[in-house]
C-alpha cells in the first residue's frame, strides 16, 4: 500500500512553467508568443466573450434564444401542510384566512395546497388545487378537503 506522502505523478505528467519574455535564448523572446501588436498584443488587451468587433452580436440577433415563457402557464401560491398546523382542530381554512394569516400574498392566484410538513390535527380545507401528498396527509389527520 502506497502511502499518500510517497505518492508522486507519473512520468511525464507535470511540466515546467511557460516562461515567457526571457530572451530569445529560451524560445519565448522578443514577442513573448502574442505575435506583432495589435489588441491582443498589449496588456489587459483582447475582446470580451461573445464580442464581434461591433457588429451585432449573435446573442442580440436571436432573440428567440434568450427563453421561454409559457404563456398558458398557471401561477399558483403555494402553502405546505406543515403551515396549515396553526389552525385550530376542525377549523376551516380558505383563501381568505390564508390571506388575513399571511401565508398568502393575494387572491388574484389560485391556492395549491403542496404536501410538505406534518399536520397534526382535523381541518377543513378548501383550495383551489392539491398535490397528492398533501390530500394523502389532510385525510390521515381526519380532515376534509373541498376544491374551489
Amino acid at each position: 500500500m502506497v502511502r499518500q506522502n510517497e505518492m508522486s505523478a507519473p512520468l511525464g505528467a507535470r511540466h515546467r512553467t511557460k516562461r515567457v519574455g526571457r530572451g530569445d535564448g529560451s524560445g519565448h523572446g522578443s514577442y513573448s508568443g502574442r505575435g506583432c501588436k495589435g489588441q491582443k498584443a498589449r496588456s489587459g488587451g483582447g475582446v470580451r466573450l461573445g464580442f464581434e468587433g461591433g457588429q451585432l452580436p449573435l446573442i442580440k440577433r436571436l432573440p428567440r434564444k434568450r427563453g421561454f415563457v409559457n404563456i398558458f402557464g398557471i401561477k399558483c401560491s403555494v402553502v405546505n401542510v406543515g403551515k396549515l398546523d396553526i389552525f385550530a382542530a376542525d377549523s376551516v381554512v380558505t383563501p381568505e384566512v390564508l390571506l388575513r394569516v399571511g401565508l398568502i400574498s393575494s387572491l388574484k392566484c389560485p391556492v395549491k395546497i403542496l404536501g410538505d410538513g406534518e399536520i397534526h390535527h382535523p381541518l377543513l380545507v378548501k383550495a383551489n388545487k392539491f398535490s397528492a401528498a398533501a390530500k394523502k396527509k389532510i385525510a390521515a389527520a381526519g380532515g376534509k378537503i373541498e376544491g374551489l
